[in-house]
């Protein structure tokens, strides 16, 4: 990709990179469907978590799943939800 003459180089992160890091984490993401927006609706809207997601870890879907197999526990997920759907346990 080009811009003003320079080159730029993106990147988007693809799950298992790094091998199996799901036993990195201390705290494991909990989605509750009574709170997620497209759990609730049964609809394919708001998927802030799979945005913000940096290992892509989380599916899109009604609800998104994590697979926990590659979740290394970071938390950014439960901090985006505009819901307060997901949340942090300790492992």
């Amino acid at each position: 990709m080009e811009k003003n003459n320079k080159i730029m180089a993106s990147s988007l992160p693809a799950a298992g990179e790094a091998g199996i890091t799901g036993e990195w984490r201390t705290e494991c993401p909990k989605i509750s469907n009574e709170k997620c927006i497209a759990a609730k609706k049964n609809k394919l809207i708001c998927q802030v978590c799979y945005i913000f997601c940096p290992e892509a870890v989380i599916s899109k879907g009604t609800p998104p799943k994590i697979d926990l197999t590659y979740c290394k526990g970071c938390g950014i997920c439960a901090e985006e939800c505009p819901n307060s759907a997901i949340t942090m346990e300790n492992q």
